[in-house]
């Protein structure tokens, strides 16, 4: 099992960038994907994810309507469109593998589905 996050970068606030998360050895249909992310000092936070079974997706309330989460099965990637950039996006994000049941607000990643970092720092 592999996650592979990547699209990160130095913005300034009101820009969009777009994360990308390619997924090897499970597909996504399998397992729902979910973007967290962590700012210096601070705990990790889920900030969204997308379901496995239908595609419905889950927002934190501090992204939403700025973030969008998408998925193509055919490539095995997630993408996380984030516009309007705030300082407080600042982190590093990660994606993971795990459950993802937007109904319930709920996003877990499974042990030893955790990929590889990618930095957004938004700043003027």
């Amino acid at each position: 099992v592999q996650l592979q996050a990547s699209g990160g970068g130095l913005v300034q606030p009101g820009d969009s960038l777009r994360l990308s998360c390619v997924v090897s050895g499970f597909t996504l249909n399998e397992h729902g994907i979910g973007w967290f992310r962590q700012a210096p000092g601070k705990a990790r936070e889920g900030v969204s994810c997308i379901s496995s079974s239908d595609g419905s997706a889950y927002y934190v309330d501090s992204v939403k309507g700025r973030f969008t989460i998408s998925r193509d099965n055919a490539k095995n990637t997630v993408y996380l469109q984030m516009n309007n950039l705030k300082p407080e996006d600042t982190g590093l994000y990660f994606c993971a593998g795990g459950i993802c049941v937007p109904s319930a607000k709920a996003m877990a990643a499974k042990e030893g589905f955790w990929g590889t970092g990618t930095q957004v720092t938004v700043s003027s």
